[in-house]
This record gives structure tokens, C-alpha cells and sequence, in this order.
């Protein structure tokens, strides 16, 4: 198994799933295209922890690109490198893993409390939480979603993108946990092939 180019794989993916967080993101600001709410601060609470652009983006770039740039020459991962290099860049990978575990964790943790409180609207005349208090029930009750008229279908805007960085948060972390393993397995086959490999010479 060539663990190099599992974990360049797998940095493609995670470099692909941080953007759409990024992106998911930055729409929370924007509920139906419009930005007045944002300028008057008429938006969740959780849309402004960054979730999805500091935790799944911008910090999941840093494991991304140390696993994209994984060499893999050859599968056992430092055979014929006198300083095991790979092997030492592999096991390194597992502490980009680790921060991109932190950071996927982070946007995990705050897209589900986003969503267990709902949105902020207008509702009654007043800017409140109105399903603060519900245990997540509406999102199973469709029905009571009209009770925020403004912003339109915000409760729709903030389920939706919150769900997807719940998802995307998941997956990143699933990955990063997948690149641990191969980091460790890929790290100790290189070293002890580096150890082969010196016997050899040595002989």
C-alpha cells in the first residue's frame, strides 16, 4: 500500500471540503442574498464564531497541504533516503491530522449548537431566539418555521447551511482520523525499511 499517495489523496479531499466550508460560511452572513442583516447585526450568534472559515477552512489548509505534499517515490516510504526523510514526514503528517481534527471539531461543535438554538429573527415584532428553548424539535416542525418573518426563509438559510457544515466538519474529521493510521502504519514501515535498507549497505 503506497501510504504517500493515500495521504495526497487525501489532502485533495480535504482541500476541496475546507473551500465548501469556507464558502457555506460566508453565505450564513448573507441570509437570501442580502446583506443589511449582517450590518445590523441581525444574524445567529454562531454565525459570527467563523466556524466553517477559521476551523474547517482556514485551518484544515495546514494539514491539506502537508499531505499534498507527502513525496512518494515508492511505497515503502523512505527506502533509499539515508536520512528517512518520508518516513519522518509521514509520522509529521499525523500532527497536521491531529490540528485538522481540532479544527474540523471545532466547526462540529459549533454548527450543532447553531443549530440546536435556531436562528435569530423577528418574530412578534421583537429580534429573538424563538426555538431557543425546543430542543431542537423545529427542525422536525416545519409548521413552526413561519414564526420568523424577517429575515425571509432564514430558518430554511441557517438549517441548511448549518447541516452542511456539520457534514463537511464529519467527513473532515473522519479523513484526518483515516491519515493518523496511514501516518503511523507509513511511518513505521519506512523506518524499519530504512533499517533493512542500512543492514544491507552495511553488508
Amino acid at each position: 500500500m503506497c501510504f504517500g499517495r493515500c495521504a495526497r489523496c487525501i489532502g485533495s479531499l480535504l482541500l476541496a471540503l475546507a473551500v465548501l466550508s469556507i464558502v457555506a460560511n460566508i453565505l450564513l452572513f448573507f441570509p437570501n442574498g442580502e446583506t443589511k442583516w449582517a450590518s445590523e447585526n441581525h444574524l445567529s450568534r454562531y454565525v459570527w464564531f467563523f466556524e466553517g472559515i477559521a476551523g474547517a477552512g482556514l485551518l484544515m489548509l495546514i494539514p491539506a497541504f502537508v499531505f499534498l505534499g507527502l513525496e512518494d517515490e515508492d511505497c515503502c516510504g523512505c527506502c533509499g533516503n539515508r536520512n528517512c526523510g518520508r518516513s519522518c514526514a509521514m509520522l509529521g503528517s499525523v500532527v497536521a491530522a491531529l490540528i485538522g481534527i481540532v479544527g474540523a471539531g471545532y466547526c462540529l461543535i459549533i454548527s450543532a449548537l447553531g443549530l440546536a438554538e435556531g436562528p435569530y429573527c423577528l418574530n412578534n415584532g421583537q429580534w429573538t431566539y424563538p426555538f431557543r428553548n425546543t430542543n431542537a424539535q423545529y427542525l422536525a416542525e416545519h409548521s413552526t418555521w413561519s414564526q420568523c418573518t424577517e429575515p425571509k426563509n432564514v430558518v430554511v438559510w441557517n438549517v441548511t447551511l448549518f447541516s452542511i457544515l456539520l457534514g463537511l466538519s464529519g467527513l473532515e474529521i473522519i479523513l484526518c482520523l483515516i491519515q493518523v493510521i496511514n501516518g503511523l502504519i507509513g511511518g513505521i514501515c519506512g523506518a524499519c525499511c530504512c533499517r533493512q535498507k542500512s543492514q544491507q549497505y552495511a553488508c
